[in-house]
């Protein structure tokens, strides 16, 4: 099959991308290069610049590369900047949806897999999220991939398009230095941007019901990550008209002052944390359970924290080498 992967210039697609090709599938990325970086794209695997709005420019890359599948990372995805831009938010990632979807389902496109979140549950009160947890997003970026969600669905239902919905936990990690994150949005970077400027990383609140007081997530390997799209691809190819809604996880939590103790650990910069107050919005727990991916597909993650950490740390030092020690 050929894939189109949206979003295919940016820190997840780039895994995504290599992971399809070497699975040997061909893939075709598409993206507005707002986030992404074109050099991420390996060579030889042809980069069409545009947005999901743009419908005619959809329909003529489905044609002309003879697409049969599509996976939909492009979004924005910022959690904070949504609630300042709800309407730009739903426009980008739901009326973008929507348009790739209609080009879609006229080209005759067989499969569709969609990039959702863990952000779709909100604050679960559980000790494991399953798939039948309820859904009660607290952001607006959380509420347009529920949304999606809602979108791929019944777009799936009306037109036999084959379909799945990958609820994405937290994502660390890189498989090479030239692909890790280079945005400061998430714990890991965040405490590394710290470090490089010989400061204390923040641990937002420590008086949670946890065993140490601060939050407890789940972190999943991008490189696991990758893998779970290529087998969920290939399930989708097996099987037409399937309908799919899957976590993606390790199904084990890690505190934020444990994930800080092992970025010490691994970076050998060693500071005491300041404590400020918990952020608006932060459950004290939100862990997967990794159950049902693992019985319908066989998937399982397969590196661990120290795996995640470790590489990120090498990408974070190939555009930050004044942070090496000396």
């Amino acid at each position: 099959m050929t894939w189109l992967i949206t979003g295919g210039a940016g820190y997840i697609g780039a895994h995504v991308v290599r992971a399809m090709t070497r699975a040997g599938e061909r893939a075709v990325v598409y993206d507005d290069l707002s986030t992404g970086d074109a050099a991420r794209v390996p060579d030889g695997i042809p980069l069409v610049v545009g947005s999901t709005l743009d419908g005619d420019r959809l329909a003529r890359v489905l044609a002309e590369h003879e697409v049969t599948g599509v996976v939909h990372l492009a979004a924005k995805k910022q959690v904070g900047e949504s609630v300042d831009q709800p309407l730009r938010y739903y426009r980008e990632n739901v009326e973008g949806l929507r348009v790739l979807l209609e080009a879609v389902t006229a080209a005759d496109v067989s499969a569709f897999v969609f990039s959702s979140s863990a952000a779709v549950y909100g604050m679960p009160d559980v000790d494991l999220v399953t798939e039948e947890t309820p859904c009660m997003p607290m952001s607006p970026y959380g509420e347009t991939k529920l949304v999606g969600e809602w979108l791929v669905r019944a777009t799936g239902r009306a037109t036999g398009l084959s379909t799945a919905s990958l609820r994405y936990f937290n994502v660390a990690g890189a498989a090479s230095p030239e692909l890790a994150d280079t945005g400061v949005f998430n714990l890991v970077p965040m405490v590394f941007e710290k470090l490089t400027e010989n400061a204390a990383p923040r641990i937002f609140g420590d008086d949670y019901p946890t065993p140490d007081g601060t939050c407890i997530r789940d972190y999943i390997h991008v490189v696991d990550l990758a893998e779970a799209h290529v087998a969920t691809a290939r399930a989708l190819q097996s099987s037409p008209g399937l309908d799919l809604t899957l976590n993606i996880g390790r199904g084990e939590g890690v505190s934020v002052r444990e994930m800080i103790d092992t970025i010490a650990a691994v970076t050998g910069h060693h500071h005491v944390p300041t404590v400020t107050p918990r952020r608006p919005g932060d459950p004290a727990r939100v862990v997967a359970s990794a159950d049902r991916i693992a019985t319908e597909l066989g998937w399982k993650a397969r590196h661990d924290v120290h795996d995640m950490i470790a590489s990120a740390w090498q990408g974070w030092l190939r555009h930050h080498p004044q942070a090496a020690r000396d």
